[in-house]
């Protein structure tokens, strides 16, 4: 039976699918209180419409609805929604008008077949596949289809998986098209051919950039911007903002420490002799109960001795926590157990009273179980496999603790009615539950409250500008920090949990000062220094890199001109340097080993069509190469028709990936939502 859950879990997987033929993934979070009173900033851009916060905040609740609800998300999954609810936003103002335009588009007899399995789609078979069989199952839509009528939630569920699955369907489509547009012609196919089984072994000379100085070479400014010039695009960025900061962080002092461990010291004697355990660990607010039996060889060895012989462990100090630990109960059991299971549904006790009577009078369990049970175990005979007993949750663990191989019984547990048979009972040993008081070493309030003082006067002598940001940490003997935010980016560098930051930053102003964030345990406070959002980094940004290039070329012309030779040897003696063997070099080589990683020399010797000739200098990486192939032998592992299929695969494959970036650079898509979440 598809239940509404059922679906929810599976479409996860759903949107995964999608996300993965969509185009490129922005991380960003959301935080949903957040209110406008009454105005709807732009959020982002796509294909030249505006994406107000009210539609994607829309597109965001409507995603979160898929995927769970109203359950409690972490951060990292509330990335993977956000990025969800984006990508489904470029879909529906890039994707699906272009598709229109193209004509590509999925009819009503279309969707049917995929729906019944002729043609099949990944989004319908991760949402109505059998999970006990893996197989598709039209039965598994037809139970959800009328448990749906009159549930609105569901209609609406059906209506997505529909709109992703055609979607799903047409960028297949386009995909195909685009494959169908490549081609591999001879010239690459013989290329191809012999960059696979040529290898090349001979000698090599070189010289090392760093053996010049630096100060032989004047680089202008004028050199400087032609080159920045004609090499722009090495240049593209993001947007981003650039902020200062300084870090007041909240650590315990030696008094906060000593206070700690009197007062761990204090609780551990009335721990030790505690005659009802479990209502002293209750009690305390930092106390808890294991759920689960554990086995000595689940324990630390510490613990393991200490709890095994019925005593107390600690209080010990590990990782700036006190930890002690009592076992509340222990019990000898199989390590594992082989269980079936039948589950109904919560107010069927009678049902539930009637099969156990039946299969202690010898019905097959499998049978009862495909017949009765409601969950997906029912087709597998309600297999649930072989668990250790220490993975069994409290309630099913207290009562399975006497059970032995054949027995049948009856557990109440959660909105269900199980009946659990064991099939299987292994070696039985020590299991023990244990109860645990746990003091993290921290910094006391009064501690606190006088960091957050610091950050607050720091605060006010820093207000006003950069400058006074500087000055007031010299007199605060802090030192700050300095951190790029890239559009798109969801945390500060170094700073974990730091998107109330990011946030900061993108509504600031050049100079303005942060309030004091909270970030983990410490306290932040931040000034805005730049604001860039051009297209290129500056030349003064790259001014290092644009430099080292020109002092590279310089220096490779210095190098060449002093050269002299005609062969290896006498090139080698001008150099300065020794002539190297190299071996077994081919067209794909990433290293020459005693040379590194010099891509252009590879090239260059995997380029040679006779031996002994002394090549041309090759402006490396690190140096000026020199060198002469002394033997090239043909392995005639690849042939012309193998080949030409890797590189048609190859070409195909990467086209279909270059296709999806060229429709985000068309689409123009900006994403601003850093402002405002």
């Amino acid at each position: 039976m598809a239940s509404l859950n059922t679906l929810r879990t599976k479409f996860g997987i759903v949107l995964s699918i999608v996300i993965a033929l969509a185009l490129l993934a922005f991380i960003l979070s959301l935080k949903t209180e957040m209110g406008f009173s009454g105005n709807d900033p732009k959020v982002g851009e796509i294909d030249g419409d505006n994406i107000s916060y009210s539609e994607y905040y829309d597109e965001y609740e409507v995603t979160k609805s898929q995927n769970g609800g109203n359950e409690a998300y972490d951060e990292a999954a509330e990335d993977r929604l956000a990025a969800a609810a984006w990508q489904s936003l470029i879909a529906k103002h890039a994707l699906i008008p272009g598709f229109e335009r193209l004509g590509l588009g999925v009819t009503d007899d279309e969707r049917m077949a995929m729906l019944s399995g002729k043609h099949p789609s990944g989004v319908y078979y991760s949402a109505f596949a059998n999970p006990s069989t893996g197989a598709y199952d039209t039965a598994v839509i037809a139970d959800f289809l009328s448990q749906s009528e009159g549930n609105l939630q569901a209609q609406r569920a059906f209506a997505y998986i529909n709109s992703q699955a055609i979607l799903e369907r047409e960028i297949t489509k386009f995909m195909g098209l685009v494959k169908g547009g490549t081609y591999v012609n001879a010239l690459e196919v013989a290329n191809g051919v012999r960059n696979s089984n040529y290898t090349f072994s001979g000698k090599v000379v070189s010289r090392k950039y760093t053996s010049v100085p630096d100060s032989l070479f004047t680089v202008g400014k004028g050199e400087m911007k032609k080159y920045y010039n004609e090499h722009k695009g090495m240049f593209k960025q993001q947007p981003s903002r650039s902020i200062s900061y300084v870090l007041f962080e909240v650590d315990p002092t030696q008094e906060d420490m000593n206070a700690v461990e009197a007062e761990v010291k204090a609780v551990a004697a009335e721990f030790a002799v505690a005659d009802d355990v479990k209502a002293f660990v209750r009690q305390n607010r930092r106390g808890s109960i294991d759920d689960r039996y554990l086995t000595k060889a689940q324990l630390s060895s510490a613990e393991a001795a200490a709890l095994m012989a019925g005593k107390t462990y600690g209080p010990v100090l590990e990782n700036d926590v006190w930890t002690m630990a009592r076992v509340l109960d222990s019990k000898t059991v199989p390590d594992s157990l082989g269980l079936q299971h039948i589950v109904l549904q919560y107010n069927a006790d009678k049902l539930a009273d009637s099969l156990l009577t039946a299969l202690k009078k010898g019905a097959d369990f499998a049978e009862t179980a495909r017949a009765h049970s409601i969950i997906e175990t029912a087709a597998n005979g309600g297999e649930i496999g072989v668990l250790p007993f220490s993975a069994l949750p409290s309630d099913f663990a207290e009562a399975l603790a006497s059970a032995k191989r054949g027995d049948i019984v009856k557990i109440v547990s959660g909105n269900a009615i199980q009946l659990v048979k064991v099939y299987r009972a292994d070696k039985a040993s020590k299991h023990v539950k244990v109860a645990r008081i746990e003091y993290p070493v921290e910094a006391s309030s009064a501690t606190k409250r006088n960091i957050h003082n610091a950050a607050s006067a720091f605060s006010v002598n820093a207000a006003g500008s950069v400058d006074k940001f500087n000055a007031a940490a010299a007199e605060a003997a802090v030192t700050p920090r300095i951190a790029s935010i890239a559009n798109g980016e969801r945390y500060v560098r170094g700073l974990d949990k730091s998107h109330e930051i990011v946030r900061w930053a993108y509504g600031a102003k050049v100079g303005d000062i942060s309030e004091i964030f909270n970030v983990g345990k410490d306290y932040v406070i931040a000034v805005l220094t730049e604001i860039d959002d051009n297209e290129y980094k500056s030349l003064k940004s790259v001014e290092h890199q644009v430099r080292a290039a020109l002092l590279r070329d310089k220096k490779f012309d210095y190098i060449v001109a002093e050269m002299s030779g005609d062969n290896l040897d006498s090139i080698a003696e001008s150099f300065g340097a020794e002539v190297a063997d190299f071996n077994d070099v081919t067209y794909s080589s990433y290293y020459i080993n005693g040379v590194g990683f010099e891509p252009r020399l590879v090239g260059a010797i995997a380029a040679t069509d006779e031996t002994g000739a002394v090549s041309a200098p090759i402006k490396g990486t690190s140096g000026v190469f020199v060198f002469t192939v002394d033997s090239i032998t043909d392995s005639e592992k690849q042939t012309v028709e193998a080949e030409k299929v890797r590189l048609q695969a190859m070409a195909e494959n990467m086209a279909q990936q270059a296709s999806l970036y060229a429709v985000q650079e068309l689409a123009a898509v900006k994403d601003l939502r850093s402002k405002y979440f």
